[in-house]
């Protein structure tokens, strides 16, 4: 049995940062505008993602289709702007719900809820790298090669899972609470809850059991256990917990938009007819007219914007029956969709169906991702014998000098950096490249292309 959470520590306001090797509670002046009302601090956390350089650059980052050429198709920034907007939807649904229940703490308001759900949704796909999951593939499969095993010596097993495992959702909490606005520092400095709501993996590469996915890296690691212990997560074993309710909410809100706006993309660029389209969304909408729909496209559009109205009602429901298992972190079910109505499991389930068989193996989408490989591979092939070379021998020749020119930002990497913080610096700079990025990074340094 596992402590049972609570609504007023889950819903923490407080901002932390490092300092003399610790983590420790921070204000700034916006908090302090906050509590004049100007802006809630979870209105703060907002503008503070929407004004990030991470996020700027999910306009080029791909979704589903890698430099998709129709206007109307899809990037990471669009995906994580309407993300937001169903889970905000569905973060003031529950809140209604909680005030009408008196779950919701004295001084909280429904839409703070919402307004927790929606950053942690405008900010779950931050640290995607360029090509999407096939990105993330290419930075694990380089790192992995038995080839280059040899750049590994020397790291911890903590520390290689790490640098083998490039996972989006950890280099998301990466860019939060590392990278973005106070650098080094404490990140964006966001709200505990913010944090706790983002975190849809919260163990590290060493959790049992053979997970796959995680959200925590070795050096977000002290900073997740003090946010942890701020937000009263059950530590289930050592560096894992429960996850924050939240949470679910935010991979919900995930789950729709994927499941229906890709199958959006697809009538767009001629892979679907809207007609397959509409047949998927009629389990959800046969009760409703859309007689004043002009078009073929428009009726679509309409039919899937009273699906995702209908799944955010379900899903909050479901939220609310299962709440006290959700705050006990006894949660059985796979994500809240699961324990949905017949009615939203079939819809979503035959959206990813069509998607898989239609769109994911499409000649044009798989010529571009096999690309992505030796594009990654080549930037890589150039960054991490250079960083290995300064860091274990401290001296490099003039290319790997050059190479390492390319990573002077904010934070360069230098021979003072261990070898694992020098590569955590190579995925960052990686990884915070658009397609385009590196696509052209990868020709230039070929020498293709020269005259």
């Amino acid at each position: 049995m596992t402590t049972k959470m609570n609504w007023q520590q889950l819903l923490s306001t407080q901002r932390f940062r490092p300092k003399d090797g610790e983590i420790v509670p921070t204000s700034t002046p916006s908090t302090q505008e906050g509590a004049d009302a100007l802006r809630t601090d979870f209105h703060i956390d907002y503008d503070r993602v929407v004004f990030s350089g991470a996020f700027r650059r999910l306009g080029r980052k791909t979704q589903v289709h890698p430099f998709a050429e129709h206007d109307h198709t899809h990037n990471r920034l669009t995906h994580s702007v309407e993300v937001a907007s169903v889970g905000r939807s569905l973060g003031n649904r529950v809140g209604m719900m909680m005030q009408a229940g008196e779950f919701l703490p004295l001084g909280n308001t429904p839409s703070d809820i919402g307004a927790v759900v929606q950053v942690a949704c405008l900010a779950h796909d931050l640290g995607n790298p360029p090509f999407g999951h096939t990105g993330e593939d290419a930075l694990r499969d380089w790192f992995r090669n038995p080839a280059h095993s040899r750049y590994l010596a020397g790291l911890s097993e903590a520390e290689r899972n790490d640098v083998q495992t490039y996972e989006g959702n950890a280099h998301s909490l990466r860019l939060l609470a590392s990278l973005e606005m106070y650098r080094n520092r404490g990140g964006m400095r966001l709200t505990a809850a913010t944090i706790g709501a983002l975190l849809k993996y919260p163990w590290t590469t060493l959790s049992p059991n053979g997970r796959k996915k995680f959200n925590i890296y070795q050096t977000e690691l002290p900073y997740i256990r003090r946010v942890a212990v701020e937000l009263g997560l059950p530590e289930l074993e050592k560096d894992r917990w429960a996850r924050h309710p939240l949470s679910y909410l935010m991979e919900a809100a995930d789950d729709i938009c994927y499941a229906l706006l890709d199958l959006e993309d697809a009538v767009e660029i001629g892979l679907l007819g809207d007609s397959e389209v509409e047949s998927i969304l009629a389990e959800l909408t046969f009760t409703e007219t859309t007689w004043h729909a002009q078009s073929s496209r428009q009726r679509c559009a309409m039919l899937r914007g009273i699906a995702i109205g209908r799944a955010i009602d379900d899903v909050a429901q479901t939220f609310m029956t299962h709440q006290s298992d959700l705050l006990h972190g006894e949660f059985q079910g796979k994500d809240l969709l699961a324990l949905c109505s017949p009615e939203v499991q079939n819809t979503l389930e035959k959206a990813k169906e069509l998607a898989r068989t239609r769109i994911f193996r499409h000649q044009s989408k798989l010529m571009t991702e096999i690309a992505a490989f030796p594009c990654v591979g080549s930037i890589l092939d150039l960054l991490v014998p250079a960083a290995h070379a300064l860091i274990t021998e401290g001296q490099v020749g003039t290319r790997q000098s050059l190479a390492l020119e390319l990573l002077n930002n904010d934070d360069p990497l230098t021979q003072a950096d261990s070898l694992y913080q020098a590569y955590m610096k190579i995925l960052d700079f990686v990884g915070g490249m658009t397609d385009n990025a590196a696509a052209k990074m990868a020709r230039e340094v070929s020498g293709i292309g020269m005259v």
